[in-house]
């Protein structure tokens, strides 16, 4: 991301994500248990622990089954050069329009705003966890037009959340903290996102050590249960652990090949689509796969 009216960076280094520790309904409203709905959002101060928030037990998704999930970067913090394009709202309103032609099990959202997401999330019926971003050592609040809440990374789904769990990747490069969220769903399926540093020369090293961290981070936690990833990775070279594999965007008309889709070998089949997009500066990646049987 290139911010206007305050220090430059390029436009990709906008969406690290901060630490959860409190999950409350996408209103602002404060969870009580379970009963939050679908626009459960999750956030917490800088420097702040991550913390796991449990429901009840995951069930097993039936094996055979389709699973789906859509990959967006939307370019929504309003400082971008991306931003002309966003024709506020209608990156938001092109955003909901996909959700509900491809009915995706799981969306991963990369350069969001709170509230926006948390529209996206009401309006969809899904659940979500948001995790916000530090910028030159300050949370970065969404404007143009301003009361958007903060700026960062998200995970919808269409089954409700058990967990989650946020924190910053070892290394870091550039001006601002990077992080991954996941998301243990409760048909006991792990979603994940990122949105890793850029290739400039003074990020490419984060990049390449944010990559080896994620690859790690995935493989350990589909020792446990079925993992998909969807994130900007600023990259064209896969960050997938081995035995994984990856879908990207190679095809699509803006910014081809960073945004990827991974799959731990659960899933089976995996078939992408790039859906153009007109409100936004990355097209959507759309991957279907099926979980295989006997995982």
């Amino acid at each position: 991301m290139r911010f206007e009216g305050r220090p430059r960076a390029d436009r990709r280094r906008s969406s690290a994500a901060l630490p959860l520790v409190a999950i409350g309904c996408a209103l602002g409203l404060a969870v009580t248990g379970s009963g939050c709905g679908s626009s459960a959002a999750s956030d917490a101060p800088a420097g702040s622990p991550s913390t796991t928030v449990t429901r009840r037990a995951a069930a097993s998704p039936p094996t055979g089954s389709t699973y789906t999930v859509m990959q967006m970067n939307l370019c929504l913090s309003g400082l971008s050069g991306c931003y002309g394009k966003v024709g506020y709202p209608g990156a938001v309103t092109e955003a909901v329009a996909n959700i509900r032609a491809a009915h995706p099990d799981a969306v991963t959202l990369n350069e969001i705003c709170r509230s926006d997401v948390a529209r996206i999330a009401r309006r969809t019926g899904y659940h979500l966890r948001f995790s916000r971003v530090v910028y030159l050592g300050e949370l970065l609040h969404c404007v143009d037009p301003g009361r958007r809440g903060l700026f960062g990374d998200a995970v919808i789904t269409r089954a409700p959340i058990d967990h989650a769990d946020n924190h910053d990747f070892h290394a870091q490069a550039g001006i601002e903290r990077r992080r991954w969220l996941c998301v243990t769903t409760r048909i006991g399926v792990d979603v994940c996102t990122a949105h890793l540093n850029t290739r400039d020369v003074t990020d490419v090293a984060g990049n390449d050590a944010q990559c080896t961290e994620l690859a790690a981070l995935l493989a350990r936690r589909a020792a446990a249960r079925p993992v998909i990833f969807g994130g900007d990775v600023n990259r064209r070279a896969s960050c997938a652990p081995h035995g994984d594999w990856t879908r990207t965007d190679a095809s699509a008309h803006q910014d081809p090949g960073i945004q990827h889709v991974y799959g731990s070998p659960a899933f089976r089949s995996p078939s992408a689509e790039v859906v153009r997009a007109v409100h936004t500066d990355h097209d959507v990646l759309l991957v279907r796969t099926r979980l295989a049987a006997g995982r």
